[in-house]
């Protein structure tokens, strides 16, 4: 596309979402999707991942000129020139940025350690999880919230069409899925198991969600988790995670009608945000459910193959699954998109094997 072009690849609109990420039916408007999400990234792996997807798009040469810049060495600044037979003044401060990280500062003196605290028994790690009304299947699992068996109206109407037709589905069984989408430090886990690729995080603590992660990977390590704790973890069907996300709600936003700053981690939702991170989990507040960050945060990968719409889709709550599926769906918006993709009914798609900065995952699992 010519530069003139990139004046309309504009950032997501608010009300029906008539132009960011949430799809149209044409692959020009999913490509166009695509670039938006990750054009002011200072990642160079998001746009890696465009070109793997659309290795001859029409963002191709600005995606890798973007690379190329992204990943050229920082040239070091002009030292300054003192005046003449002044001595030599204090270097300036200069504030951190990601071209210039602070000098190493020496190790402080090591503190005695304290004594590790004693793990609790089996049975009594068991009693606080029903206590708390959560459960968790061994140290290394993520925390699971147990959701009935439920009658939802899954879809919208009156929003994008990829989210219609609004039908009725039956969750016929109980099932668990994550508190919180999974973390840096629980996917570690893995890694150090030899269960998960070892994928940098380089700005995220421990509790941040994990992200720049394939539905391949989210796999890898859901077969991992469930044999560590002998149980059957999975991704959740597209109809668990919205019945999940809704947290008992009708409405458009799990908290109501109308958006609502505080509730979410998103650009236009209000403080803790950042532009080039999610914050940690858990840092808003819990749905109806008791399920933080299903509006926001990181877009998350569910089971299901892509569809343009929900015509013909189970109502049962099972994937919607379809012989060599590539693409796939991933639910609930990011940190990056505006408040119109907050709603509980927002979906798009990716190939399986793309890593994006701004996709993650939560688990689920049956009983």
């Amino acid at each position: 596309m010519a530069c003139t072009g990139l004046a309309q690849a504009q950032e997501p609109a608010t009300g029906n979402k008539p132009g960011g990420i949430v799809p149209r039916a044409s692959p020009e408007q999913f490509e166009l999707a695509f670039w938006n999400s990750i054009k002011d990234s200072n990642h160079a792996g998001d746009y890696e991942a465009y070109l793997k997807a659309y290795p001859k798009g029409r963002f191709a040469a600005l995606a890798q000129a973007r690379i190329a810049r992204l990943r050229a060495p920082a040239q070091p600044p002009a030292a300054a020139q003192a005046p003449a037979q002044a001595p030599t003044p204090a270097p300036a401060q200069r504030p951190q940025t990601a071209q210039s990280p602070p000098a190493a500062q020496p190790p402080p003196a090591a503190k005695p350690k304290p004594p590790a605290a004693k793990p609790a028994s089996p049975a009594i790690a068991a009693a606080r999880a029903r206590a708390s009304g959560e459960i968790r299947d061994c140290q290394s699992c993520p925390v699971l919230v147990s959701l009935p068996a439920g009658t939802f109206t899954m879809g919208n109407n009156a929003s994008d069409p990829s989210e219609r037709p609004a039908h009725q589905v039956v969750i016929d069984a109980p099932f668990a899925i994550g508190k919180f989408e999974v973390t840096v430090q629980e996917w570690n886990a893995c890694v150090t198991a030899n269960g998960c690729a070892r994928i940098a995080q380089a700005d995220a603590g421990p509790t941040a969600p994990m992200r720049d992660v394939s539905w391949e990977d989210a796999q890898q390590y859901v077969k991992w988790i469930g044999l560590v704790s002998g149980k059957p973890y999975r991704l959740p069907t597209e109809a668990e995670w919205e019945f999940a996300a809704r947290g008992g709600s009708a409405a458009p936003y799990w908290w109501g009608d109308r958006m609502a700053a505080g509730k979410a981690n998103c650009k236009d939702c209000g403080q803790p945000w950042h532009a080039e991170r999610p914050a940690n989990v858990g840092s808003f507040g819990a749905n109806g459910f008791g399920l933080h960050d299903t509006s926001g945060s990181v877009w998350e990968w569910v089971a299901d193959c892509w569809h343009n719409n929900f015509k013909g889709a189970p109502n049962d709550g099972a994937a919607w699954e379809e012989a060599g599926c590539r693409q796939r769906v991933i639910r609930g918006g990011s940190w990056r998109e505006g408040a119109a993709y907050m709603v509980a009914s927002t979906r798009f798609k990716y190939d399986a094997g793309v890593r994006q900065s701004q996709n993650g995952f939560r688990v689920a699992r049956g009983f």
